[in-house]
């Protein structure tokens, strides 16, 4: 079966693999589409060298169907269309006993530390399995995990209907962070360099601001009546966007850290202690977020369309990548079912730059 593997120095190779039947306890997943995601780049980047063991197959942002069953599984059958939710925890360690296992401090996210979706054949423990419902589409399916980021980032912050929030960073996670917050009944703004991305997310119906040609504090001000945002989500990453994040939030307000920042960041605590603002971690999702956001996917509340750029096949994964850095797409889809399906499914999406 084909694969595609990180081999590190920033290099992807699509080697060919033997499968192998799915164990006790496991399912086998005939794999559709895999997205790839920040994670993946930083994977590719080589800033987790330290932690994945190479050759990688990797990816955890998928759809599929069920192709055979391991002994002592109940409740799935072959021909199932599922999604996986790619954590792993271990059950004894203290995160775990105080009920938080998505964030087992022995965590296995598979497709990190143990092999992912880009490969035609996977085999996953069965109580990861997410079901789909019928009628959805698999390329569709495979946006359930990042909307099940933004799902949790969203509760994690405890925004209420009615509460403005601001989001710093246009892209993917950001846009759906702003999705689901005006779904769960917030007004939302987007902080977004890149033109073409903030032409897309105004399409959507939110305000935009591009900090380079407006005061954002002062616009956020003027939004909030001179209060500032009720919850603030970081999601761009950028060192410049955390040292300036606190100066958006009210007396009392939320900042929600989503990115990935590879190093430590300079923070204004000054204004942390002035304002009594609150700095919560965001990290992966539960299985209610999962479970809500196949409903967001399948109500047509998440915009599908406009996050899947295009879809490639397995050989174009490492371009996926170079276009990703460059900002040259929303998110891509890789088809790994096979290239009739990918040319298919690609053909039917405009190449709108984002």
């Amino acid at each position: 079966m084909r694969t595609v593997a990180y081999v590190g120095q920033h290099t992807l190779e699509t080697p060919e693999a033997e499968p192998t039947p799915p164990g006790a306890g496991q399912v086998r997943i005939r794999v559709a589409y895999v997205g790839l995601c920040g994670t993946d780049l930083h994977i590719v980047h080589g800033n987790m060298d330290a932690r994945v063991d190479l050759p990688l197959v990797f990816g955890h942002e998928m759809s599929g169907t069920i192709e055979s069953v391991g002994e002592g599984v109940d409740g799935w059958a072959v021909g199932d269309l599922v999604t996986v939710m790619p954590l792993d925890w271990d059950g004894t360690c203290p995160a775990c006993l105080a009920g938080n296992t998505h964030i087992c401090q022995n965590l296995d996210f598979i497709g990190i530390d143990s092999p992912g979706a880009l490969q035609e054949l996977w085999n996953v423990p069965a109580h990861t399995l997410v079901r789909m419902p019928e009628g959805i589409a698999l390329d569709a399916a495979a946006l359930v995990e990042p909307v099940a980021v933004a799902v949790h980032d969203v509760r994690r912050s405890e925004l209420a209907p009615g509460d403005r929030a601001v989001v710093i960073g246009g892209g993917p996670i950001g846009v759906l962070i702003a999705t689901v917050a005006r779904h769960f009944g917030a007004e939302v703004a987007v902080i977004e360099l890149d033109p073409a991305r903030r032409a897309q997310i105004e399409d959507l119906g939110f305000a935009t601001i591009d900090p380079r040609e407006t005061d954002q504090v002062a616009w956020v001000e003027e939004w909030t009546g001179g209060a500032g945002a009720d919850v603030v989500f970081e999601v761009s990453g950028a060192a410049a966007a955390v040292l300036g994040a606190t100066s958006l939030a009210k007396v009392r307000g939320t900042l929600v850290v989503v990115a990935i920042h590879p190093t430590p960041r300079e923070i204004d605590l000054q204004r942390v202690f002035w304002r009594e603002l609150r700095i919560l971690g965001a990290r992966v999702y539960q299985r209610p977020d999962f479970e809500t956001a196949v409903e967001l996917i399948a109500d047509g509340v998440i915009p599908t369309d406009l996050m899947i750029t295009r879809v490639v096949p397995m050989e174009e994964t490492q371009a996926a990548f170079a276009d990703l850095e460059a900002g040259r797409a929303m998110k891509i889809l890789v088809g790994v079912e096979g290239s009739s399906a990918t040319e298919a499914a690609g053909a039917e999406r405009s190449e709108v730059p984002a």
